[in-house]
């Protein structure tokens, strides 16, 4: 859904829960940031991906493992030499080539993206209305601009926790061995998410998180990185009504006074961010068989 998995929260292999969204990998090699919590550059896609694979909490993966089982596929074998060089296709093979994929994954030709080159008539009168307030009343422009509708940085919105986090086992421990990882001090006795705080350890970015990108924005539901909000709506009348509480919150964040009719509009804009999807062609999966002994 989206790129995304379209849960609250996301879940990884068998009996794993995890304790934020998924965020969605559309123009995903454009980001700031790839971590809700801003603890990988976009530069590190790579590492992201390695992160994702082999991580106790995450796919559990050994990329031991999985150069031999790839070793196994003699198409996969040519096909690395081919893209790589000579040599077998060891980690940081496996994970650059998974980012290079990534990386294609992008969106084109949306409504706004025809209205940006000059079609007049690729929004309709309510979407121009909405256009209107994301660039001055809802100032929604402000944090969401340029190429990517993000400035790329942290925030505190006061977004609230999802309850299901220290409701559902399985996800306290995800999040507080995730803390563990991060050498986030006093870790077992945090009971929500701190955000960039463990990245950073000072109490300024408790609750500090990336800003994302809005492209295609009306397929990733729901919303924020507890997944809290479901529809685009929901996120509009949390920012009308001021954002969440926080010590911390962001000066950027004040109540806006949207009629409901605005806060239409503003939906209506949004959807007019969707652009073409991007075409995925399934490969036929090579054959995987037994490698014969001296003959390697």
């Amino acid at each position: 859904k989206g790129w995304a998995d379209g849960k609250p929260l996301s879940s990884g292999y068998t009996s794993v829960e995890y304790f934020r969204n998924s965020p969605s990998l559309f123009n995903v090699a454009n980001r700031r940031y790839l971590m809700w919590d801003g603890r990988l550059e976009g530069a590190d896609l790579g590492t992201a991906v390695r992160d994702m694979l082999t991580e106790a909490h995450t796919m559990n993966m050994d990329s031991r493992l999985a150069q031999e089982r790839l070793k196994q596929v003699p198409e996969y074998v040519r096909q690395f030499e081919a893209a790589f060089g000579p040599g077998d296709p060891y980690g940081g093979k496996i994970y650059g080539a998974i980012a290079e994929y990534l990386k294609t994954i992008r969106t084109t030709n949306a409504p706004f993206d025809r209205y940006l080159r000059g079609d007049a008539k690729a929004l309709g009168t309510q979407q121009i209305e909405g256009l209107k307030l994301f660039a001055g009343k809802a100032n929604c422009v402000q944090c969401h601009f340029g190429p990517t509708l993000s400035d790329g940085r942290l925030h505190v919105t006061g977004v609230a926790d999802n309850p299901a986090v220290n409701a559902e086992v399985d996800r306290q421990v995800a999040m507080l061995r995730h803390f563990a990882t991060m050498g986030v001090p006093n870790y077992m006795n945090l009971r929500r998410d701190v955000g960039h705080y463990v990245v950073s350890k000072e109490t300024k970015d408790i609750g500090r998180f990336a800003t994302p990108s809005l492209w295609d924005v009306g397929q990733t539901a729901p919303y924020m990185h507890s997944g809290v909000l479901k529809s685009l709506t929901e996120v509009i009348d949390f920012y009308d009504r001021g954002g969440g509480e926080a010590p911390n919150k962001s000066p950027l964040v004040k109540p806006l006074k949207l009629s409901t009719e605005e806060k239409a509009a503003l939906v209506s804009f949004l959807g007019a961010l969707t652009g073409d999807k991007p075409r995925v062609d399934t490969p036929k999966m090579p054959d995987y068989a037994l490698r014969e002994h001296g003959r390697n």
